[in-house]
C-alpha cells in the first residue's frame, strides 16, 4: 500500500517531520535558494506572461532541493511521500528562515 498524506492529520503534525528531514544547513540553504527563485520566476512569468517560465517552476524549485537531499542531507526528499505537505513545508521553512526562526 502506498504511503499517503493521510498519515498526518494536519500540516502542523507534518512540519516537525519535515524539519527533521532538513537538518543539514547546506540543504536548507539550497531549499531557500530554490524557493526564492520560484517566487522570482513566478513574478517574472506573471509580468511577462511567459508560459515557459511557468513550466520551469518545478525544475527551479525542486532542482536545488533535490541536490541538497542527495549530496548533503543523504535522504529522500519528502516530496516523494507527501507532495502537498512538502510543497507547503518549502514555503513555511522559507518564511521561517527569513524571520530567523530556523537558522540560515
Amino acid at each position: 500500500m502506498a504511503v499517503t498524506e493521510s498519515r498526518y492529520e494536519s500540516f502542523g503534525d507534518f512540519y516537525p517531520y519535515y524539519l527533521n528531514e532538513h537538518k543539514n544547513r547546506i540543504c536548507r540553504r539550497l531549499h531557500f535558494l530554490g524557493t526564492g527563485l520560484v517566487l522570482l520566476t513566478l513574478v517574472f512569468a506573471m509580468y511577462s506572461r511567459s508560459w515557459p517560465a511557468l513550466m520551469a517552476l518545478p525544475l527551479v524549485g525542486y532542482g536545488f532541493a533535490w541536490v541538497g537531499h542527495l549530496f548533503f542531507e543523504h535522504n529522500k526528499p519528502a516530496t516523494f511521500k507527501y507532495p502537498v505537505y512538502s510543497l507547503i513545508g518549502d514555503f513555511v521553512m522559507f518564511r521561517d528562515m527569513l524571520t530567523g526562526r530556523i537558522p540560515f
